[in-house]
């Protein structure tokens, strides 16, 4: 088994699961695909919002410390320059996963948010998505995990300490 499958399989084996970056207009966003892949799976998933109010029917947290009861883990969907803040915000609440989406280009993976998740013992994915490992997978993301294994897109996770 790779490093990556081992992170990503530490990741999906939480329950609580924050998705930051979902957006309260556009359900098509990543941010929101991901968060009702994760919510018909079974998980308690928390959609993270800094506007708050409601995203796919549910709930929206304006920031992570505002979820009740906090969450294990947190995919990161957002823009780079606001992935920083989210890293922040897990070191301050002690929340020691964070999945950083991208599937092709940048998306949402800032090396100096990998830094701060190092920094602070934090376990990172630093790329792909969780759509191309949630089962049952679709045809697409598993087109899409081939294709940037095969280019060697795929992260190297890592962790801090």
């Amino acid at each position: 088994m790779t490093d990556l499958q081992m992170a990503v399989d530490d990741f999906l084996a939480q329950r609580r699961i924050a998705v930051a970056g979902v957006s309260r207009t556009d359900g098509n966003a990543p941010a929101n695909v991901i968060y009702r892949k994760l919510r018909d799976g079974g998980y308690a998933v928390f959609a993270v919002n800094p506007h708050g109010g409601e995203v796919e029917g549910d709930p929206c947290a304006p920031n992570l410390a505002a979820i009740d009861g906090g969450v294990d883990g947190v995919v990161v969907a957002t823009r780079p320059e606001d992935t920083d803040q989210v890293v922040r915000e897990c070191a301050t609440l002690g929340i020691p996963r964070v999945w950083m989406h991208r599937s092709f280009g940048q998306g949402s993976v800032s090396d100096a948010a990998v830094g701060l998740c190092r920094e602070h013992g934090i376990r990172v994915i630093a790329g792909a998505c969780p759509m191309m490992y949630c089962e049952p997978v679709d045809f697409g993301h598993k087109c899409m995990r081939w294709m940037l294994r095969v280019t060697g897109g795929l992260p190297k996770p890592g962790a801090g300490g």
